[in-house]
């Protein structure tokens, strides 16, 4: 920072107003209006005359774009926790730190996570397709069957913050857990989640009533869920993703739910971003929800309130204590 001259931020997206005030108190602020999603080209210009930048996550920032950026863009202070849509390696050779917003989605996250499978297994969207139609003849004993969630089997693939979030919510609703990670979770958390771990993936979703995934994208878990995968889930089972769309094969997923493969599907994320496959939304048991999982005042806030103290924390000279370290995603 240059002596006392406040930090020069640019912000890509609206955030809530309490954050923008924030920044505006703390920082030369520049904000986004309209809230629209930057070109290539502005995200080029906004890191050519910024201090920091604060992306989020529809922003693709590679090694292109920061090679276009100027000597004076120092941090990326990202909106959100997730950092896969930013070169971190390549912003870190060009001595540009990054940070992210973790922690702060987990409790609303598995919340969304939770509602997707009661939709799902109790045919909430058909349900209220009917009666905004206003179709509706009355009820009756074979209507709008769907089945009942306690006692089944839950398969939760990534057990970190939320996928344990999402544990213990299944387990209030009597839902048998069960777990695969990178890593075993210590005996503790096992208890505590009442989760059974499975070091076999396979073996794992055969068996399972319902999927929820919960691990972040790599390059290890790009279509984790791919089609030889999918076809061992049992017919009557359904996924649900509120983590990262890449992990599942969403083509392969979109045949086998038309075959009737699989029982439905819940998702809160897609493979392509925005460019959803226009045969899931003709489905009637697929739950289709644009990107929800952390969409409360209060999470949208504290990540806000997040990115702030990273930057003045860089600005006052010391490392934002949301440092992203390449290699350690």
């Amino acid at each position: 920072m240059r002596g006392s001259e406040r930090l020069s931020v640019v912000v890509t997206r609206r955030l809530p107003d309490a954050v923008e005030n924030r920044m505006k108190d703390l920082f030369d602020v520049q904000l986004r209006d309209p809230d629209t999603q930057m070109s290539r080209d502005e995200l080029a210009s906004a890191m050519r005359q910024a201090d920091v930048l604060v992306p989020s996550l529809g922003d693709h920032i590679d090694a292109t774009l920061l090679a276009q950026a100027g000597e004076r863009l120092k941090l990326i202070a990202n909106y959100g926790a997730g950092v896969d849509h930013i070169d971190v390696t390549s912003a870190r050779q060009r001595g540009i730190l990054v940070s992210n917003t973790p922690g702060v989605v987990t409790e609303d996250t598995a919340d969304m996570a939770m509602a997707l499978i009661l939709a799902i297994t109790r045919r909430i969207p058909e349900g209220q397709a009917v009666m905004q139609a206003g179709t509706w003849q009355g009820w009756a004993p074979t209507a709008f069957m769907g089945g009942r969630v306690g006692g089944r089997r839950l398969g939760i693939i990534g057990m970190g913050r939320i996928g344990q979030a999402v544990a213990r919510r299944a387990n209030a609703f009597g839902m048998q857990v069960h777990y695969h990670n990178r890593k075993r979770l210590r005996p503790e958390i096992e208890a505590e989640t009442q989760a059974t771990y499975w070091e076999s993936l396979d073996q794992m979703v055969s068996r399972m009533d319902v999927i929820s995934i919960n691990c972040p994208h790599t390059p290890s878990t790009f279509h984790l869920m791919n089609a030889r995968r999918l076809k061992l889930l049992k017919p009557s089972a359904v996924i649900v993703n509120t983590s990262r769309g890449e992990v599942i094969d969403e083509n392969a997923l979109t045949r086998m739910l038309r075959a009737g493969e699989i029982a439905g599907a819940g998702l809160d994320v897609y493979e392509r971003g925005s460019e959803i496959n226009p045969r899931l939304r003709e489905l009637p048991n697929v739950v289709l929800l644009p990107h929800m999982g952390s969409a409360t005042l209060e999470a949208r806030t504290e990540m806000g309130e997040k990115v702030i103290i990273n930057i003045k924390t860089f600005a006052d000279g010391h490392r934002p204590p949301d440092l992203v370290v390449p290699g350690m995603l």
